[in-house]
């Protein structure tokens, strides 16, 4: 697939913090309850570490005890690209950002009370946050 955004690997890396680096760009996993966005809870929206992409609204973050940032939905259908991911001897689903291709974590249809049944798991180190401005 061709992305909006494509830069050589040398770019990425040195955009990149090495942690961001291994993974947006090598689909590595940071480990759970390690993440800095994992306790988040103010208004705002998530957007891709490597492109700036928007891919999640607060209000769709949920608690749902894994250890990484949930989300039940991304901003919009095309935000993300999902991909059959059959590494580590088990099918998933891996979720990239749909502008950049860069990894962001899985989905997992065990989102269990949410809107959707779905739980986006997702490495902080692949989003930044920005909270909605307060009076």
């Amino acid at each position: 697939m061709a992305y909006n955004v494509d830069k050589s690997d040398a770019q990425w890396r040195e955009e990149l913090s090495p942690d961001q680096y291994a993974v947006l760009r090598q689909a590595g996993t940071e480990r759970p309850w390690t993440g800095e966005l994992l306790d988040e809870e103010r208004a705002g929206i998530y957007t891709c570490a490597a492109c700036g992409a928007e891919l999640f609204k607060s209000g769709t973050k949920f608690d749902s005890g894994c250890g990484w940032p949930s989300f039940y939905e991304s901003v919009r259908p095309e935000a993300v690209q999902l991909i059959e991911d059959k590494s580590l001897g088990m099918i998933r689903t891996e979720v990239r950002c749909a502008n950049c291709g860069s990894h962001l974590g899985h989905v997992f249809p065990d989102g269990f009370g949410t809107p959707t049944g779905d739980r986006y798991c997702m490495n902080s180190l692949s989003l930044n946050f920005s909270a909605e401005p307060t009076e």
